[in-house]
């Protein structure tokens, strides 16, 4: 870092030695001041402090013309803080000067042109991109380039470009959204090709199909999707949409998003692109595309959610929770979802009684919460291992399911798991095996039980056998392998027993259970110096409970004594 900035300013260095300033000017300008400020904006930006960036790059802006990458770096902050309109006043201000020849400068200053309707401008200023070179945008931006010039050329001439370039999952959303845009015949098939898709999820774009259909007084169509929708399950916005309709207020879902307005089509492309730059964990780039997106449909707040999720994950609360307290009791589910947020951000400053306390004080204030939320409240009380509390919610999902529909199985399972952690094993599994007769290759209930049967010694041979099935489903899930491995170590077959437990190790290295039962096995193929080594590591993990460590103490005096 250091190198960065000495590099830097040795740059700035020689402006002081041009003949261009004299002395005295330099000191109006030019001066320390400047120089500090814009050192500690680079310092912020760099940190992902964008609040302190934006106010340092605003304090040396004199600067603008004197280093090429201020520019860029102060317009990138400007449209994370959601100033869109300032930050293109800015490029233009600057245009067709070398501090402007960046991505995301071109991007802006052709969508300020798209939306003045001039589209051959537009198409001009995109045309520049065409001179950079392959290693200087990555495949996103490359993505965001060809898909908005087939935008563009869409607006322009009202019908699909001919020369939309294959870019997979993405092509297949983008030729939905234009067709809708021309109100073209095959709408409804593309739209029910991302709805349908088995191997894909695509559940958000229920809510655009369900837009279109709307728009086109196809209420029939409607609520064949809504009594498909599953209410536990489902996406945020899915949710919604459902309770809107059956509702019936159907205008929530027609001011936010239309097909015929340009700008809420690129609005959804951007979020699209911020999804995506936030999967690879690039929430700079994300926050960037999604900060356009709100611009250019602000009535989409929900969108908002994930750059709620970004700032967390970048652990700004400060930021995070900003953007949660844009949602209240109006906005259904996303007042809830921003409830459950903040407790996430509780527990991470204040600890675990305080985040507990902080919800269930915020779920007793809703007056007749729905399933949904019920739901919610039980998975979050048993991650806490407030089970008895979970499973009185559970109860009372549980009695306004349908039985043997796919949900049901799911709460059987959650409400069996937590009927075990409290010993009630007869109830335990009860619900589990009522749940396998819904889901019989469920291969996270086949392991859960199987394991807590393994536990209690009890019916082995069919724990395995079950296990045996749960392996088949899911191959690569480092809990099945962990339990298929301990389940041969009790019946004595080690050699079985170890290569399952050599693939755990692999995907969960720092697990306590798996190093402890590898470490077993491993004693008991007289590998004692490896098995003390995964032993040892256990008690330098921060998850490994005080009685799992006490038992690995004991092993490491005495070892196992076969049997």
């Amino acid at each position: 870092m250091l190198v960065k900035y000495l590099k830097i300013f040795s740059i700035l260095l020689l402006f002081y030695t041009t003949p261009l300033y004299s002395k005295n000017n330099y000191n109006k300008k030019f001066n320390s001041k400047n120089l500090s400020d814009y050192f500690s904006a680079i310092t912020a930006y760099d940190n992902k402090k964008n609040k302190d960036a934006l106010k340092f790059f605003n304090s040396s802006k004199l600067l603008i013309n004197k280093h090429d990458p201020y520019l860029n770096r102060y317009i990138l902050s400007l449209v994370r803080a959601g100033k869109i309109k300032q930050s293109i006043n800015y490029l233009n201000l600057n245009k067709d000067k070398k501090n402007t020849d960046f991505f995301e400068a071109y991007l802006l200053l052709s969508l300020e042109s798209i939306q003045n309707n001039d589209f051959k401008k537009a198409n001009k200023i995109l045309k520049k991109l065409d001179n950079f070179e392959e290693n200087e945008i990555d495949m996103l931006s490359l993505i965001v380039y060809e898909t908005l010039k087939s935008y563009i050329y869409l607006f322009k001439n009202k019908k699909i470009s001919p020369k939309i370039q294959d870019f997979g999952d993405l092509s297949s959303i983008t030729q939905a959204f234009q067709s809708c845009y021309l109100n073209d015949k095959k709408t409804i098939s593309y739209f029910l090709n991302l709805v349908d898709n088995k191997e894909a999820t695509y559940s958000r774009y229920k809510f655009f199909y369900i837009n279109y259909l709307l728009s086109q007084n196809k209420f029939e169509n409607i609520n064949d999707i809504v009594n498909k929708i599953d209410i536990l399950n489902s996406s945020l916005l899915v949710y919604q949409t459902n309770i809107w309709v059956q509702n019936n207020q159907f205008k929530n879902i027609s001011d936010i998003f239309s097909c015929e307005n340009e700008n809420n089509l690129l609005s959804e492309f951007f979020f699209i692109i911020g999804n995506l730059y936030s999967n690879q964990n690039n929430y700079e780039k994300s926050n960037f595309y999604l900060n356009l997106s709100n611009y250019l449909n602000p009535k989409f707040k929900f969108n908002l959610t994930l750059i709620a999720e970004n700032y967390y994950n970048e652990d700004d609360y400060i930021e995070s929770k900003k953007i949660l307290l844009k949602f209240n009791k109006n906005d259904g589910i996303y007042n809830w979802y921003q409830i459950k947020k903040r407790a996430k951000i509780i527990y991470q400053s204040d600890g675990e009684e305080e985040s507990i306390s902080f919800i269930i004080s915020k779920f007793n204030t809703i007056k007749d919460p729905s399933i949904r939320i019920v739901y919610d409240m039980a998975n979050i009380l048993k991650n806490f291992k407030k089970f008895e509390t979970a499973i009185g919610y559970y109860n009372e999902v549980i009695s306004k399911t349908k039985k043997f529909d796919i949900s049901y199985a799911e709460l059987l399972y959650r409400r069996g798991g937590c009927y075990e952690r409290i010993r009630e094993y007869n109830k335990s599994d009860q619900d589990l095996l009522k749940s396998l007769e819904i889901k019989p290759n469920d291969a996270y209930v086949l392991n859960y039980l199987a394991y807590s049967w393994l536990e209690r010694n009890y019916k082995i041979e069919v724990a395995i056998e079950m296990l045996e099935r749960a392996h088949k489903e899911e191959r690569n899930d480092p809990y099945i392998l962990d339990s298929i491995g301990w389940a041969y170590y009790l019946i004595g077959d080690f050699i079985k027993a170890e290569k399952f437990l050599t693939q755990a190790i692999k995907l969960m290295p720092d697990d306590p259970i798996v190093n402890d039962h590898y470490g077993d096995i491993l004693w008991m193929m007289d590998r004692k110096i490896q098995a003390r080594y995964y032993w040892k590591s256990v008690l330098a993990i921060e998850d490994a409970d005080e009685d799992m460590k006490k038992n690995i103490n004991d092993k490491l005096l005495i070892g196992l004594i076969k049997t």
